[in-house]
This record gives C-alpha cells, sequence and structure tokens, in this order.
C-alpha cells in the first residue's frame, strides 16, 4: 500500500471532491454544490483537508474554525478504503489544524441514523452531548 498523502483542497479539487460525496459520504447539506465549496475554500484554504493514495482522492473532511469553536463536517472515506487509517488521519490532521489556531474543542455533526459513523467518532475520543439540540433555519429558498 502506499504512502497517504493529506493536503488542503484548492479550487482545482472541487468537481472531484463533490463527486467523491456522492459516494462516500452520508447525507446531502444544502451546501453540497460548487458555490458553497468553493466559497469555503476562498474564505478558508485549509478548512477543507483531501487525503489522498496514488493520486486518487480516498477521504475528505472539513475542519472550520471561527475563531472560537472548532467543527467538523464531511468526514467520508471511500468506503472501499474504510478501516486502513485514511479516516484517524484526516481527524488528526483536523485536529493538529485547531490547536495551531489556538482551538480546545471539536465537535463533529453526525447524522443520527449513521451509526457506523457514531462507532469511527466514538473510536476517535469523540462523545455525544445529548443535552444539545440542533436549530436550523434555511436561510435561502
Amino acid at each position: 500500500m502506499t504512502e497517504l498523502r493529506i493536503r488542503a483542497a484548492a479550487p482545482a479539487d472541487l468537481d472531484a471532491v463533490l463527486a467523491f460525496w456522492k459516494t462516500a459520504a452520508e447525507g446531502t447539506s444544502i451546501s453540497d454544490d460548487r458555490d458553497g465549496v468553493e466559497r469555503l475554500v476562498e474564505r478558508d484554504p485549509e478548512a477543507l483537508i483531501l487525503a489522498e493514495r496514488d493520486g486518487e482522492l480516498v477521504g475528505t473532511v472539513i475542519a472550520g474554525f471561527d475563531g472560537w469553536r472548532c467543527h467538523l463536517y464531511r468526514l467520508a472515506v471511500d468506503p472501499r478504503r474504510r478501516r486502513q487509517g485514511i479516516g484517524s488521519a484526516l481527524l488528526a490532521a483536523a485536529e493538529d489544524r485547531f490547536v495551531r489556531l489556538g482551538g480546545r474543542r471539536g465537535d463533529a455533526m453526525v447524522l443520527v441514523r449513521n451509526e457506523t459513523a457514531q462507532h469511527a467518532w466514538r473510536a476517535a475520543g469523540y462523545a455525544p452531548e445529548e443535552h444539545w439540540r440542533r436549530w436550523v433555519k434555511p436561510l435561502t429558498d
């Protein structure tokens, strides 16, 4: 097995990332489009972290930091390459980024129905906080 390469996404990667999420990510987001991901990379060029093996995209995570809190989104690994340490490497890169930026605690968006992801997050040291509930309001139609 060749070495895993972890790097920040570039604008040229965005179409491949969007296609990758269709097969590797659970659920969809209102921001899962070219404009949304382009804005993310333009605003924070290090937030979207990619894992590649032999030049092929095999994993992603978004490590967003707003200056106060550290948020993790879109941890996705190619289904054929799971349980090979790719997710762990992506989380380590995201957590290292947070520490460099002064972050103190990371939180992750995890679908309730995605039990596989819940096991992976627990194995990485994350735990649900049942006393919190996510509240959302669409800002556009």
